[in-house]
């Protein structure tokens, strides 16, 4: 007979149940796998009966139950309705029956016989019920039946020909009886017809789902419901049901089919409705995620397997030997008892080493195990922690280093695999390796913590802020170098590249470092990453003491070509950073720290994305990007917390701070400054940076006192380290300010000046900043002279914020000479600079000016881009510095051309733009050009 659909076998059921109302019993057996929803099918049909004029009566059979005498029958005769007395008569037989097949037979064994007497006593009872009603009886999985009700079942439906009941059984195609010639009886009768199910077509497919969920969805996700469903009525039906919870908690149809919960539920119930060996298979399938191997896994025969493997294929749960969907091997996964789940997984992992697989591979059994006693185990876990963490899988790596420790029986092997794990908890969460302080400081004392390790403990204690740990260690490093004793390639390597990195950040502690010679120190450099890792680190100490470099571009572009962030990188990526940021180039350093943020996101390492974003925030504060740091800075401090950045919270928590008070969010600085930060931040480099930031906020705030004390603390610390370079922190400038404001204009004057000798030629941004408060320093007639080349520094300097402080007091020295036509065409060019860079003092410091400064230019052009656009390159140098508020003998002289070549420029810049003098030139003109040199 040809497999047919649901809503075909539904009609050809309908029609059984109409011949047996008119008297004429019939009988249907129906099979079909899993895949075709034969029990809802039973469900709807079982529903209709009354609709139908007929009362049903239903059973389930259960492999649980298979073992208990007439459980099936006893279900019918339960759910019919009969009268006291027959109920009592039934019960009666049902009890007698069970005894009779727990007879034992001589041997021992039950006799699993039911007297025949008994058999047609049952049977009457349901076939006097029909002469009152006519009767629908449905069995599904009948195939799961016992024995006695089997004998019960055959023997009824001989009789029903000529009575008014229509008997419907359902089986799995693959079924086993436990009494086998039941199909056999029942098809043998001319009055049993059988019917076979398919599976939903994907036409089919389409209209089960159109009627839960609609046409639109059901078009949309077309390929997604059949594919993931092989026409499995219930997984289609647990795929709606993910469907409509997803929906239901958006408010909104989901944008793609993602099978959840419902999905997975709905294979598990596949499963248990199979046959049992159905189940042994997916559940072995569900642990090696392959069909390779699975016979020895499950210790049965190939051909077992096969078999088993083409019913779940039939059945829709597996497409080209695989589970559909992830979510589906979860499901089987989950559906295991930890025992037999860690069992399978203990074979899985010693077949697949001992079939050479991939250590990964291995290492996850293992894991899913729990423990595996075989030696090879934890050698097995660390080569694939190593694999795991070079391709960015930090967590699992984690996972298989923390086993590898739990059973590793030798201690110095446990120790490398200890500091492996610190290192690998430190890309997640930096606090969470101060747990294995104490173990591997106590293995450093016992001699079996290597050289290099212990340096890698001695920075990580310096991170947190235990010195005196580190100072330790280190002291034993060098103690043992005295002794003797000769350090191996791999220490001196990290003693050689830690000794930059130390003077960079942990400048205090670079005494209590090894010496290594000279020569040991050129021999232990073999790697090109080694080299990087010292090339990048001694580039930023020649910036924090000698200044940067005319090469230090290329330089540091090189090295960050050549880095991707694996296990070892971190530190020659931050260097190099740092170097081009401190070194006068942020916007050089911000794309390349943007495209490490993106790796470090998509390797799953927040740890090292946290140090990244701060240290992009420091780029953003440079360039006057106040919003920039904002962002970056509280990202850095949201994706690891303030506990877990240990004395580096100074970094992203200073741009904060700097941020948040270039933009007037005082409160919110108030909660910064509130958080408790670790003493000994303030021996390191993030000390003066947290100094600068609390000096900012406590002049913004009007405390100058307590700023200055900051700024001269920062000063102090920065001489003693021998790290006293503007372009790290420019506190004699800070300072300066901070003495204006307590009226100390001589001891302003003398700092700034010394600030401007120690800029040179290679800190425009800090001799801009230096300038503007020289010029404060000065008789109001030369300051509008200073605070120009203030501006022009700054514009050179790509700093946008102190640009607007530049022009904000350009300004102010305007007003007070009183030529306020030039004030208040500087102060839109100042109001439209600090609204780009959010400072909102400086936009209200420009409102108190009055009227004529606090209102743009009238006529004034409202889109750069279009000005740019429309001005030739001369045009629009001249036309900046018109803006900026320059006279045309200035404009001349600057630009080398002669006044009349300035005022032709003006005149066609003029009819271009639709305006009459220069005080319509737009304010914001000179933003994305550079004002000559």
């Amino acid at each position: 007979m040809s497999l047919i659909e649901r809503q075909e076998a539904l009609t050809s059921l309908e029609g059984l149940l109409a011949s047996a109302i008119m008297g004429k019993g019939r009988v249907a057996l129906v099979s079909g796998t899993v895949a075709t929803g034969k029990s809802d099918l039973l469900h709807s049909f079982a529903e209709q009966a009354a609709e139908l004029g007929a009362l049903p009566i239903t059973a389930t059979g259960s492999l649980a139950e298979r073992d208990l005498p007439l459980g099936v029958l006893g279900q019918l005769i339960h759910d019919a309705p009969l009268v006291m007395e027959e109920r009592d008569r039934a019960m009666a037989l049902l009890a007698e029956g069970a005894r009779t097949v727990m007879l034992s037979a001589p041997g021992g064994e039950p006799l699993n016989q039911v007297d025949a007497q008994i058999v047609h006593a049952l049977c009457t009872v349901l076939l006097e019920l029909s002469e009152r009603y006519p009767l629908m009886i449905v069995v599904d999985d009948v195939h799961h039946a016992d024995r006695a009700s089997l004998l019960c079942l055959a023997y009824l439906s001989r009789r029903v020909r000529f009575a008014s009941i229509v008997a419907v059984f359902s089986h799995s195609t693959h079924g086993r009886y436990a009494e086998t010639s039941f199909p056999t009886e029942l098809l043998r009768q001319p009055h049993c017809r059988r019917i076979q199910l398919a599976p939903l077509t994907q036409a089919g497919t389409m209209s089960v789902v159109a009627e839960q969920v609609g046409k639109d969805a059901a078009e949309r996700f077309a390929v997604e419901w059949y594919g993931l469903s092989g026409g499995n009525a219930l997984l289609v039906s647990g795929l709606v049901e993910d469907y409509q919870t997803a929906a239901r908690s958006s408010g909104l149809p989901p944008a793609e089919l993602v099978p959840g919960e419902g999905y997975g539920q709905a294979v598990v119930s596949c499963l248990h409705r199979a046959d049992v060996k159905m189940l042994q298979v997916a559940s072995g399938l569900a642990v090696l995620n392959q069909s390779d191997s699975l016979d020895r896994l499950l210790g049965t025969g190939q051909e077992y397997v096969n078999r088993e493997l083409h019913s779940l294929s039939v059945a829709g749960l597996l497409s080209m030997g695989r589970f559909r969907h992830e979510s589906a091997r979860t499901a089987v996964l989950a559906e295991l008892e930890p025992e037999q789940r860690a069992e399978l997984h203990h074979r899985a992992a010693v077949l697949a080493y001992d079939d050479g697989g991939a250590t990964s591979a291995i290492a996850d059994h293992i894991l899913n195990a729990g423990r595996v006693e075989e030696p090879w185990a934890v050698d097995v876990l660390e080569d694939a922690a190593r694999h795991a963490l070079r391709e960015g899988r930090v967590e699992p790596a984690v996972a298989y280093l923390r086993l590898a420790c739990r059973i590793c029986t030798d201690d110095q092997q446990r120790v490398r695999i200890t500091t492996a794990l610190m290192r690998a908890e430190w890309r997640i969460n930096p606090s969470t390796p101060t747990g294995h302080f104490s173990e591997l400081t106590d293995a450093l004392h016992r001699g079996q913590l290597r050289g290099s390790d212990a340096v890698v403990l001695a920075k990580a204690l310096l991170w947190h802020g235990r010195f005196a740990d580190a100072e330790e260690v280190l002291k034993h490093l060098g103690e043992a170098g005295e002794a003797g004793e000769k350090l191996d390639a791999d220490t001196v390597t990290e003693l050689v590249v830690t000794r930059p990195w130390l003077r960079c950040s942990y400048t205090p502690f670079l005494s209590h470092l090894p010496q290594v010679s000279g020569e040991q120190s050129r021999a232990a450099i073999l790697s090109v990453a080694a080299y990087r890792r010292l090339e990048s680190s001694i580039t930023l100490a020649a910036v924090l003491t000698r200044g940067p470099r005319d090469e230090i571009v290329n330089v540091v572009e090189r090295i960050l070509r050549g880095s991707r962030l694996d296990e070892m990188s971190m530190d020659t990526v931050e260097s190099a950073l740092l170097a081009l940021t401190y070194g006068g180039r942020p916007d050089k350093a911000a794309p390349w720290c943007d495209l490490f943020i993106d790796e470090a996101s998509s390797r799953h390492a927040p740890s090292r994305q946290a140090r990244l974003s701060a240290i992009r925030a420091e780029i953003a504060l440079r360039q006057g990007d106040m919003l920039g740091a904002e962002f970056h800075g509280r990202l850095a401090l949201d994706i690891i917390p303030l506990s877990g950045w240990g004395v580096a919270v100074g970094g992203p928590l200073s741009s904060l701070i700097i941020a948040s008070t270039a933009m007037g969010k005082y409160d919110v600085v108030n909660d910064l400054l509130d958080q408790p930060v670790p003493e000994a931040m303030f021996q390191t480099r993030w000390g003066l940076h947290y100094l600068h930031a609390r000096g900012r906020y406590s002049m913004a705030t009007d405390h100058p006192q307590l700023a200055l004390r900051d700024f001269q603390r920062c000063g102090e610390l920065m001489g003693r380290w021998d790290l006293d370079v503007p372009w790290l922190i420019p506190w004699r400038a800070e300072a300066a300010e901070a003495c204006l404001r307590l009226g100390r204009p001589d001891q302003a004057r003398r700092l700034v000046e010394e600030q401007i000798r120690r800029c040179g030629t290679s800190a425009p941004r800090v001799h801009g900043i230096a300038m503007r408060l020289l010029a404060a320093t000065s008789e109001p007639r030369h300051r509008p002279m200073l605070l120009r080349q203030a501006g022009d520094l700054l514009q050179s300097g790509g700093d946008r914020y102190e640009l607007a402080r530049v022009l904000v007091d350009l300004t102010e020295a305007f007003h007070a000479l009183g030529e306020y036509r030039r004030a208040g065409m500087i102060g839109g060019r100042a109001r439209a600079v600090a609204q780009e860079c959010h400072a909102d003092p400086l936009t209200r410091s420009l409102a108190r000016e009055g009227d004529a400064s606090a209102a743009p230019a009238p006529g004034a052009v409202a889109e750069t881009a279009d000005v740019t656009a429309i001005l030739s390159d001369a045009e629009r140098r001249v036309a900046v510095l018109a803006a900026a508020g320059y006279t045309n003998r200035e404009i001349a002289d600057k630009l080398y051309v002669t006044v009349s070549t300035v005022e032709q420029h003006l005149t066609r810049t003029y009819r271009k733009l639709d305006i009459t003098s220069r005080a319509e030139l737009p304010s914001t003109l000179e933003l994305g050009t550079s004002l000559p040199a």
